[in-house]
């Protein structure tokens, strides 16, 4: 996909029911994005594919599923309400909003971190700096911070009207304030996890990469828990191997080129106020390099804040040498919308195919079959002489036993396996004249194209054992 666009990326995956503009029948709404049929199949297999990876192939992790609306308290005691802000700055002329860090970093190469914004707002206006849209000088108001955390509609709790409302800007703060209940129900051994997937909102400006960065989006995170390191950097150990356990996913289970991420060290200057530590890993989206998961040490940092904030122990006593102690944090983390895109653009492939006198082009998914949104397509070759019946057949047992597979009667076989190969479709089967004769139906690969006769009965025990 090295020289594919954004724009043919996002138009394939609105063609294709992938991903719909959200609310669009209405004008749409910014940075809103809906999942179609194939999309939803997508998104699910990458989630199937991370809980293998990062749960079901441990020992030591546990699940959690956190609601998205918490006690206000949460917030401040992890720092959200005071300190979760962007410097923003409008063109009055056009009403666009932007980072203001960012025009400085694009138009000037100047990092902004820790000025204040008058500072910014001197820079932005002594520099004339452009509208990134409008192409034009922006007549920009003065720069200020705004908290990006969504609060609702909704003012109080019941009748409590010191409790404010908001969606959660992360998930990692359900699993901090839930450690004292899974250490008394679970009896977990340190190390432990804990993994969840779930939704979370930031109300954040976005530069339009289509769903690199959303307004509303998925996180697949894990806390995972160990003891207060006793040797310097000991910590740094388990570290290494969750960023190499994270190098594999991508590799082993999304079967993505190596050369397509690369890891970013955060300097210093540039860590978060809770790490020690964090790297990303960053995927070559059409945009550049940008960050697609990251792992970070977070320390004691988090439950100390909670047992500081709440009034309420968050401390583990080790069942063998009864020592109490707040455990410290390594955060492995990935946004499933970003993987979902960088599959995509990791997938997509434009094939030249050599007809008798015509060359065509073939567009092909080339996903790994675990996370192929359809694994089969069945194409009855005629829809008479009782072939549709039987491909019908075919369909629903297939269906009624876990694969998502796909019916398609309509065109020419060619026309029907160019659909297929343009979604990612692993497999194509087709009934034909001597499905009839033998019980045997023809498979074919989506890359190779090349075809093999398989008894109806075996359909099953091939695709269980595929391996694309």
């Amino acid at each position: 996909m090295a020289n594919t666009s954004l724009e043919t990326i996002r138009n394939f995956a609105r063609k294709n029911g992938f991903v719909y503009p959200g609310s669009e029948i209405y004008g749409g709404l910014a940075n809103t994005w809906d999942f179609g049929p194939k999309g939803v199949l997508l998104k699910e297999n990458i989630k199937k594919a991370w809980k293998q990876h990062f749960v079901y192939e441990r020992t030591d992790m546990l699940e959690l599923d956190a609601g998205i609306l918490m006690n206000q308290k949460v917030w401040e005691a992890s720092g959200h309400t005071a300190g979760f802000s962007d410097c923003l700055v409008d063109d009055k002329s056009s009403k666009h909003r932007f980072r203001a860090d960012h025009l400085v970093e694009d138009q000037l190469g100047i990092d902004v971190e820790g000025k204040s914004p008058e500072e910014i707002t001197e820079l932005i206006r002594s520099n004339n700096l452009i509208n990134p849209i409008t192409k034009k000088p922006g007549d920009w108001t003065e720069a200020r911070y705004m908290n990006l955390m969504f609060e609702t509609n909704r003012d109080k709790i019941g009748n409590d009207p010191a409790q404010r409302i908001y969606l959660r800007p992360e998930t990692a703060q359900g699993m901090f304030v839930q450690f004292k209940n899974v250490v008394q129900t679970e009896r977990p051994k340190m190390p432990f996890g804990l993994a969840q997937i779930g939704k979370a909102f930031r109300n954040e400006i976005t530069p339009g990469n289509f769903i690199f960065r959303v307004v509303e989006f998925e996180q697949m995170e894990i806390e995972y828990f160990i003891a207060p390191p006793k040797v310097k950097d000991d910590w740094n150990i388990p570290f290494e191997e969750f960023l190499t356990s994270q190098q594999e996913f991508l590799t082993e289970k999304l079967n993505f080129n190596p050369e397509s991420f690369k890891l970013k060290e955060h300097s210093p200057d540039k860590l978060s106020h809770y790490s020690k530590r964090t790297v990303d890993i960053e995927y070559n989206f059409p945009f550049g390099f940008s960050e697609l998961t990251g792992l970070a040490y977070r320390t004691d940092f988090d439950l100390n804040q909670h047992q500081t904030h709440s009034g309420q122990k968050m401390e583990y006593q080790d069942p063998i040498t009864n020592e109490k102690y707040i455990p410290h944090v390594l955060e492995p983390t990935v946004g499933v919308d970003r993987l979902f895109l960088a599959a995509l653009c990791e997938y997509y492939c434009e094939e030249e195919i050599q007809n008798e006198e015509t060359t065509e082009t073939r567009i092909v998914m080339k996903f790994p079959f675990n996370i192929a949104p359809v694994k089969i397509a069945i194409l009855p070759l005629m829809k008479k002489d009782g072939l549709k019946e039987i491909a019908e057949e075919i369909h629903r047992d297939l269906r009624k036993n876990g694969f998502s597979a796909d019916y398609d009667e309509s065109g020419s076989i060619g026309k029907r396996y160019r659909r297929q190969d343009e979604i990612g479709t692993p497999w194509c089967l087709v009934v034909d004249y001597q499905t009839k004769e033998d019980n045997t139906v023809t498979l074919r690969h989506r890359d190779t194209m090349e075809q093999v006769r398989v008894q109806i009965n075996d359909v099953q025990q091939w695709l269980s054992e595929s391996k694309f």
